[in-house]
């Protein structure tokens, strides 16, 4: 008994597994599977509404990626969904992050980028071309660093605060 549950048990956790890494399509949506570049790669489609491409790509703890999407649309977007996270949210939209996403990657997943159009915005036509680059980085991202601290008064005027005269 105890061997047949162990069994259920393994099933269950590699059936969810491979659901946490496959994604979930909306209609007419077509994946296409990407393998991490070694150099810049230019992804180029049409975000057609119930017809767009859809793209996975593996990322490893520790590389540094730079993520770019452009179009002339101001109604055609991108999120990345990170496939291994429990929730849906997106990792990154440029609706409201920005066209650039830079970061360093924390731990070995797959993420799902998927350029869109708004539905929810009047707009003309049904899709709109795109171009995503994927730039694999040699350097980490630029970060918020603190303010570094004024360098400590060597006994010098500031031309703000000049010196005292010697009395």
């Amino acid at each position: 008994m105890r061997k047949a549950l162990a069994t259920a048990l393994v099933y269950a956790l590699l059936a969810f597994s491979a659901q946490a890494q496959s994604p979930e399509l909306q209609p007419g949506e077509r994946l296409e599977k990407l393998q991490f570049p070694a150099a810049t790669m230019e992804l180029k489609g049409w975000t057609k509404f119930g017809n767009g491409r859809v793209y996975t790509l593996p990322v490893k703890a520790g590389q540094h990626v730079k993520v770019s999407f452009s179009t002339k649309s101001k109604f055609a977007f991108l999120a990345i969904f990170d496939l291994a996270a429990p929730d849906d949210e997106a990792i990154f939209g440029t609706d409201e992050d920005g066209e650039t996403y830079n970061v360093t990657v924390k731990n070995n997943t797959t993420w799902l980028l998927r350029p869109y159009y708004s539905k929810a915005s009047p707009r003309r036509g049904l899709g709109a071309p795109y171009s995503i680059l994927v730039e694999p980085q040699t350097a980490p991202p630029p970060s918020a660093a603190p303010a570094t601290p004024a360098p400590a008064n060597d006994g010098k005027p500031s031309p703000l605060f000049p010196a005292r005269p010697q009395q």
